[in-house]
């Protein structure tokens, strides 16, 4: 499989607009942040910088954008603590327009833009009302989602716009000065057909894993496989569940039957994911974020010519997954059915179709080009390009 194209890099003349991608915790090369929305903002001709956390061996650039790191210590203390700097760097910048990508990098952008006369826009990727939820007796839910979306709304008409990355992100920002869909669809690629054989199959999941990314009834549901199929794990635990999943994984005698990479650059994983047979999108129910839910994974697995097994209940991706026919719909906390879909999908000929239509989709209508295209028109309102730059129109 070749690698995933990126985006044609231009270099923006020195008096184009400067766009400042501010993130307080998604990494340097960000698919979202830096791979889609700003490398889509530099092949227009802004020049596009990324202020994120610091980390081991950062690049200098990615597909067109500059890197740049802030340090901080871990978790929300270090978030926290590292706000002010952050905010004062963002002043500094000398940006056109701030790009923030967390509520705490939102507040940030709001108070550098103040300082600085920056255009300011918030970029929604979850739904944050109900983040507390899980922390949180069920009688104070309400109240904390409805102070939640307040804060949500008045930061939006804070700013100058706000971003979506799904439908049902908008309502919680009404009143925004502009409200803009700019969805995780899939990047552009070039991705050789998988060839689906009979025989064992290797199921993928790539990205964080968890309790609530499914793994404790994925590893049931595998413990009712015939003994040759094999998981791939591609990415990291993110709640500290991981010696939780080894053990369980011993105590079904699958331990021997389970690869774990680690999380790697996007190209890389994009090729380990497409040598997979079936890929894997598992979140569990109860969490609204798991509802609205858009993840890249899903995109990467119908680049890669993959049948996907996603949750029924997640109204995003199972409308995807629905409309395109690129995989099955399952209860995705009962591993009876999730090994039902397994075995369904045994057949290499109907993986060989499921996975051909998700990669038809993903070039066509769940492409990221007109996602790009609706991002660069919010821009060109905020920050007009100079004429005689790549995509520079005149002003009207």
């Amino acid at each position: 499989m070749n690698a995933l194209a990126p985006p044609p890099v231009r270099l923006a003349p020195a008096e184009a607009p400067l766009v400042l991608m501010l993130s307080a915790a998604h990494p340097p090369d960000d698919i979202r942040v830096v791979r889609k929305e700003g490398a889509a903002l530099a092949a227009a001709g802004w020049r596009v910088r990324h202020l994120a956390p610091a980390r081991d061996a950062m690049p200098a650039a990615v597909a067109g954008v500059a890197i740049e790191g802030f340090a901080r210590r871990p978790g929300w203390a270090g978030r926290l603590a590292a706000l002010p700097g952050l905010a004062r760097r963002a002043a500094a910048s000398g940006a056109a327009v701030i790009h923030a990508s967390e509520p705490d990098a939102w507040f940030a952008a709001l108070w550098a833009g103040w300082r600085s006369g920056a255009r300011v826009v918030l970029d929604v990727h979850e739904h944050y009302p109900s983040r507390l939820d899980s922390r949180l007796a069920r009688p104070l839910r309400p109240l904390a989602r409805a102070a939640l979306r307040l804060a949500c709304r008045l930061a939006g008409r804070a700013a100058d716009a706000v971003v979506v990355a799904k439908d049902g992100l908008a309502e919680d920002f009404a009143g925004a000065p502009r409200l803009v869909a700019v969805r995780n669809y899939a990047m552009p690629g070039a991705a050789a057909p998988r060839r689906h054989a009979a025989g064992p199959l290797t199921l993928v999941h790539a990205g964080a894993m968890g309790r609530s990314r499914g793994w404790p009834a994925l590893l049931e549901a595998m413990a009712l496989g015939p003994p040759e199929d094999r998981l791939r794990l591609i990415g990291r635990f993110t709640d500290g569940s991981e010696t939780e999943f080894l053990a369980r994984a011993a105590a079904l005698g699958l331990a021997d039957r389970i690869e774990r990479l680690p999380w790697l650059p996007h190209p890389e994983a994009m090729a380990r994911l497409a040598e997979g047979d079936i890929a894997l999108v598992l979140f569990q129910p109860g969490e609204e974020n798991h509802r609205l839910a858009l993840p890249h994974k899903l995109f990467d697995a119908m680049q890669a010519w993959l049948p996907v097994i996603a949750p029924a209940f997640a109204t995003e991706v199972a409308g995807i997954v629905a409309a395109t026919g690129c995989g099955m719909l399952v209860d995705s906390a009962d591993p009876e059915a999730i090994a039902a879909a397994i075995e369904a999908l045994r057949d290499p000929d109907r993986r060989a179709a499921l996975g051909a239509a998700g990669q038809r989709a993903a070039t066509t209508r769940f492409g990221w080009a007109g996602e790009a295209a609706r991002l660069v028109g919010l821009y060109r309102a905020l920050a007009p390009l100079p004429v005689h730059a790549p995509g520079g129109v005149p002003a009207p």
